[in-house]
């Protein structure tokens, strides 16, 4: 009964053939028992003194042999028909017995397989959500491993990134269930050598997943044997990170349980492990996009020479600004810096220079102690400066300390580069309640502040009725030349020694037809500066030598000087274009002569010299003009290829009440007369002015005493009504 009741309460296959053994010793039955099945050796036997024995089959219900029940005596006589009735319903039992621990094994299996089945599931279902919710790479790393050790149950997950040193190391990205650190320390490597040798570093190399790896027994596992025992891992997993078609990492998971990952788990925790590849590839896409909408941001609304906000960005900072004003009631300013004499700076170091001058110019006023809410660069040589809540006092007072901010050279490949600004201010609400209107009128005030010389200057409403007009002027101007509106008027000029016309400077009238007649101060400076010089310079060449063509028709060999500006200068075809003028009219350069003001040749000195040359060499006279109101010195005066110097008709004027005024023009009479050179007086207004010339040997004057301006048609008569007397010597 005692064997019976065995069987009835075995819950442990071992356990129960075990004490069916003993309960047949002890009992008497037998001097040895033991169980031999078909899966196992036998089990150990009691006694071995024994000279008969049985053996019973184990047959399972469905007739499968399970293994046989031997029982063995030293008595011959033992086992009769009786007992060994008893026992083969005994071995019947036993068989049923281990059938039906065996079932139980089979369902308890096939449970647990459910439940790590289920633990997978339960943690893929997880990891889709942190998929969904996790906006960064790193973020969504941390986040799917304390997922599978948190809500899964594994007992460790982490993932590790291939770097592609010289060691070929693997970093520890994120990590779960272990200390902080933990994986770092281990050195794993996806190399091909023994180190590598390991679940991730096969994962990586290979690219496929390496699982059920038993770490009581698994060669592979041998070095981290001992200490991962002692944390209570029994098995791990390896799955390759794949994105774009490369491993970039490993995935490994560490289970407590040594029959974990079974194929459906492992069928889950593979497509985890795709998952969360795509989930990497979709956040660097994502990423990439991000990156690519800043650039796009960047390249739209930021300068990318200086980093600083563009027009664009200005324009919209200044909108909310504006708003914000009007809310609070209170003023903004708006600064607008051009840099004087940028294009020189350019043309002289080159303009990868200039814009290295830039970038240091954009630091400088960025480093300054000032809180403005914006500074953006708006032009090639213009910035801006935005001051919310600043009037009229704080913008100057913000304005010079940018000036200031330019005193110090600038160190550019070596040249020590000065620098200059003209700033222009505009007031909210004073001078303009949008942003289109202060930035017109901020750069208006700039130019203003360029133009009168103020370095600093605040918007007038009469400038900007000044400048409409004046741009009205230009696009007339532009068809004036074109529809041959201009005039050319003319000056004589006379030789003091004899008194007699020794030629006539070439000047310029526009017969507007709206306007009438217009002075060229009004329209030639603005002329110069939006580029239409070098077409009103070309026609009143070519109407100067089509004069001279005509007085040679009549008999008069006269010349006619033409001024030339800074612009025409740097007109790289200027000797060319005089040659074909010269070859379209049959004319010999000393036909013209050409006058150059001091500020002009400062512009560029170098090229100034180099066109002067060209154009000595041609057989053209060349005077400098208004000599005395630039920085030009006697030094650089000896190294021009000119002929004549031309006073400055403002110390003429004065000589007969400013001693100094006479001594300067006697000074430069001697000076230009010591190097060589011929002078011509301007404004000589009267018989006094001219006789004070002449006793200081000037060669040649120009003024209303020798004869006022007048059309260069008009010059043949007047000519012929003076009979050719002679000024100064009645």
């Amino acid at each position: 009964m005692r064997a019976y009741r065995t069987v009835l309460h075995a819950s442990d296959e071992r356990t129960m053939l075990r004490e069916i053994c003993d309960v047949l010793v002890d009992a008497g039955v037998c001097k040895g028992a033991w169980i031999d099945l078909v899966s196992d050796g036998p089990t150990p036997q009691r006694a071995a003194d024994w000279v008969i024995a049985k053996a019973l089959p184990l047959m399972a219900p469905d007739g499968k042999t399970l293994g046989t029940l031997t029982l063995a005596d030293s008595d011959p006589s033992a086992f009769d028909p009786a007992e060994m009735a008893i026992l083969v319903q005994l071995a019947e039992d036993v068989a049923s017995g281990i059938d039906a621990l065996h079932q139980k094994a089979v369902r308890q299996s096939h449970e647990q397989r459910l439940l790590l089945v289920d633990r997978a599931l339960r943690t893929l279902s997880a990891g889709n959500r942190t998929l969904v919710r996790c906006t960064e790479e790193a973020q969504l790393l941390a986040q799917m491993c304390r997922v599978i050790v948190e809500i899964g149950g594994y007992r460790v997950a982490w993932v590790g990134y291939a770097q592609h040193d010289t060691n070929r190391s693997i970093f520890p990205m994120a990590q779960a269930g272990v200390v902080e650190g933990s994986i770092e320390r281990m050195n794993f490597t996806w190399a091909d050598t023994p180190a590598g040798q390991t679940p991730p570093g096969m994962a990586i190399r290979n690219g496929k997943p390496y699982v059920r790896l038993d770490i009581a027994t698994d060669p592979m596992l041998a070095p981290f044997r001992e200490k991962s025992l002692e944390m209570g891992f029994a098995a791990v997993s390896a799955f390759p990170l794949i994105v774009d078609d490369e491993v970039i990492g490993n995935l490994d998971i560490v289970a407590r349980e040594r029959d974990a990952f079974g194929d459906q788990e492992l069928a889950v925790l593979t497509e985890l492990a795709e998952d969360l590849s795509f989930g990497i590839s979709s956040l660097r896409v994502r990423a990439r996009h991000r990156n690519a909408e800043k650039m796009l941001e960047r390249m739209a609304f930021v300068d990318q020479l200086t980093g600083l906000p563009n027009r664009i960005r200005l324009r919209e900072r200044l909108e909310r600004a504006i708003e914000h004003a009007r809310r609070e009631h209170r003023p903004l300013a708006l600064l607008t810096l051009n840099v004087d004499r940028f294009r020189d700076i350019n043309e002289v170091l080159g303009y990868r220079s200039g814009d290295r001058l830039l970038a240091q110019l954009a630091g400088r006023l960025t480093g300054l102690p000032v809180a403005p809410a914006l500074i953006a660069r708006i032009g090639v040589d213009v910035f801006a400066v935005l001051l919310p809540g600043a009037d009229a006092e704080q913008a100057e007072v913000t304005a010079r300390a940018f000036a200031r901010a330019l005193d110090d050279p600038f160190e550019v490949e070596g040249a020590r580069v000065e620098v200059q600004a003209s700033i222009g201010i505009a007031l909210f609400p004073g001078h303009g309640v949008d942003a289109d209107a202060l930035i017109m009128r901020s750069d208006a005030a700039a130019f203003q502040a360029k133009r009168d010389h103020l370095g600093i200057a605040i918007f007038r409403l009469d400038s900007e009725r000044e400048n409409r007009e004046r741009l009205t002027l230009m696009a007339d101007l532009r068809r004036g030349i074109a529809e041959n509106q201009l005039r050319l008027y003319c000056q004589p000029k006379a030789n003091m020694m004899s008194g007699r016309v020794c030629g006539v400077e070439a000047l310029v009238r526009w017969a507007h037809p709206t306007h009438g007649l217009i002075l060229p101060d009004r329209f030639i400076p603005f002329a110069e500066r939006t580029g239409l010089i070098n077409a009103l310079t070309h026609w009143v060449i070519n109407a100067s030598l089509a004069q001279c063509y005509s007085w040679r028709e009549r008999g008069i060999d006269m010349p006619l000087a033409v001024n030339l500006s800074a612009r025409n200068l740097l007109e790289p075809h200027l000797v060319e274009r005089l040659a074909g003028l010269l070859d379209t009219w049959g004319a010999t350069p000393s036909w013209l002569q050409f006058e150059l003001t001091e500020s002009a040749l400062m512009e560029d000195p170098a090229g100034a010299l180099d066109v002067l040359r060209r154009m000595q060499q041609m057989g053209f006279r060349l005077y400098v003009d208004d000599f005395g109101t630039g920085y030009s010195s006697l030094s650089y005066l000896q190294k021009l290829p000119i002929d004549a110097v031309k006073i400055d008709k403002s110390f003429v004027l004065g000589m007969q009440a400013d001693p100094d005024a006479w001594t300067i023009v006697k000074s430069t009479i001697d000076m230009v007369h010591n190097i060589g050179l011929e002078v011509v007086a301007e404004g000589t207004e009267t018989q006094l002015i001219w006789d004070s010339l002449a006793t200081l040997h000037t060669d040649v004057a120009q003024g209303s005493y020798v004869a006022d301006p007048m059309p260069a048609d008009e010059f043949a008569e007047w000519n012929a009504q003076r009979h050719g007397s002679a000024l100064g010597l009645h």
